[in-house]
């Protein structure tokens, strides 16, 4: 079959006739990086804790750099910059400057940890840390998921740690579940061998209860005592 000349020329034209938007797609997103470049600088230097911190911008892409001094201001500014008009992704490799070794860090987010939530069911939370070149692994149970914010938060505006691996499980909610939690605490701490710890606001004896299940965590005095918690419980 013979083609005719008006239809290559039609064809042709059609070729060439690309629409402005598939113009403007091949050069990409990084049509917006000198803007996306001084949006992020200007807001990098708003903060005082980013003062050493440094952003570049390639295709919509932009990748922090520097360093800060706790985790949570590095978080922070990757959100920060997320935020802004046309940034497509962030490359966080802003490092915190820490010279707290390990064993210090251990102790130190240990103690905060167990004084936290007070008043807010924290007897029935129990977490666990593991620690390695600064960064924490922190597990465990709680009962709800400002609990597992709150241990979060604490960690992160910590001094020394360097990242936060999340393992932490939020508990499901039941009502037969907390009513049984309250009838082991009061079983626990109520009896008279044990009441002595019901005076320590950090709760020394961790009553974890997911579906029925009891599980006790903490530490006493004496083998006595952990054969009367259990028995109680």
């Amino acid at each position: 079959m013979k083609i005719s000349r008006t239809y290559w020329a039609l064809l042709f034209g059609v070729l060439l006739c690309v629409p402005a938007w598939a113009q403007e797609g091949t050069t990409g997103s990084g049509r917006y990086d000198q803007q996306i470049q001084q949006e992020a600088t200007k807001a990098l230097h708003s903060k005082d804790k980013w003062k050493n911190v440094t952003a570049s911008t390639n295709d919509a892409i932009v990748t922090l750099d520097g360093s800060v001094s706790v985790l949570m201001d590095k978080l922070d500014a990757g959100k920060k910059v997320n935020g802004l008009d046309h940034v497509n992704g962030i490359r966080n490799h802003i490092q915190v400057s820490s010279d707290v070794a390990d064993s210090q860090l251990q102790s130190k987010l240990s103690d905060k940890l167990r004084y936290d939530r007070i008043g807010y069911g924290a007897t029935f939370n129990n977490l666990n840390l593991k620690i390695q070149n600064g960064v924490v692994t922190v597990g465990g149970d709680v009962i709800d998921y400002p609990s597992r914010d709150s241990a979060l938060a604490l960690i992160e505006t910590t001094p020394g740690v360097k990242d936060v691996i999340d393992n932490i499980n939020v508990l499901p909610v039941s009502p037969m579940d907390d009513e049984l939690r309250i009838r082991v605490a009061r079983a626990i701490y109520g009896n008279s061998t044990l009441s002595r710890y019901a005076i320590d606001p950090q709760s020394p004896i961790r009553i974890v209860v997911k579906n029925g299940h009891v599980s006790l965590y903490g530490v006493v005095d004496i083998k006595l005592e952990k054969q009367v918690a259990e028995a109680q419980a």
